[in-house]
């Protein structure tokens, strides 16, 4: 079983480091990498942050789970279904030629590109990301830290997207209390919130959002209860 974490405030943690050079003071007999070995290793682990796995063609790099969750970034990707409904929603509130933030929201960002939500190919998207291996994305890939909400690329205009949809890592009130920030720099008023319920009040205080009927799922399996909170009017208020 996955959880969404209920986490303290900490940054969205790398993967590991691998093993450093032990010490002379270090017991036993256990092997040690020399500083050349070691410096090699850990720019493999740079390089396969890089760039996503498990795409082997253009035509596949955008299928949702192209890059693979990483539970200790607090990854949990959307099923199919709920990413085509989540991309398919904030495509008819963007509007003709509208833009669209997704913030830690990846499964969303590669269901509008792969083109077959019916109008994505009229609007623009972006994805805010901690986690590098979207940089392959290119000029659509924002590198983003929740623990710093407002340092974001000088490109990325305040009040520039009509609709952001965020989904932020943790389960805790910092967390939420600074991606509510990013939120309120990115939009111009439209909001889409992907979060646990839990978090249903102080997501009303910050951004004044209702939950939705609409149930969104992931690929695996989340012990906490998912919801969605929009500002406006909206289909998944009651579906």
């Amino acid at each position: 079983m996955k959880f969404r974490f209920p986490a303290p405030s900490v940054l969205k943690a790398s993967p590991s480091p691998p093993p450093s050079v032990m010490s002379d003071s270090d017991d036993g007999d256990v092997p040690t990498l020399s500083a050349h070995t070691l410096a090699a290793l850990q720019e493999f682990y740079a390089d396969s942050r890089s760039r996503p796995t498990h795409c082997t063609t253009p035509e596949d790099q955008f299928t949702v789970g192209a890059v693979e969750e990483d539970w200790r970034l607090s990854q949990f990707w959307y099923s199919d279904e709920t990413a085509a409904q989540l991309a398919e929603e904030v495509v008819r509130e963007a509007g003709e030629g509208g833009r669209i933030a997704c913030v830690s929201a990846p499964s969303v960002y590669q269901k509008l590109k792969q083109g077959v939500v019916d109008g994505s190919d009229r609007v623009s998207v972006v994805v805010l990301e901690y986690d590098r291996r979207f940089a392959a994305y290119g000029d659509d890939f924002i590198f983003y830290d929740y623990n710093e909400p407002l340092s974001l690329a000088a490109s990325t205009a305040p009040q520039s997207f009509d609709v952001v949809l965020a989904d932020p890592p943790y389960l805790s009130e910092e967390c939420l209390s600074k991606v509510a920030k990013t939120i309120k720099y990115l939009s111009k008023g439209k909001v889409l919130l992907c979060t646990g319920a839990v978090m249903e009040n102080l997501a009303k205080d910050l951004l004044d959002v209702r939950m939705c009927s609409f149930l969104p799922k992931h690929n695996k399996h989340l012990s906490n209860e998912f919801r969605c909170f929009v500002n406006y009017p909206s289909r998944l208020l009651s579906c």
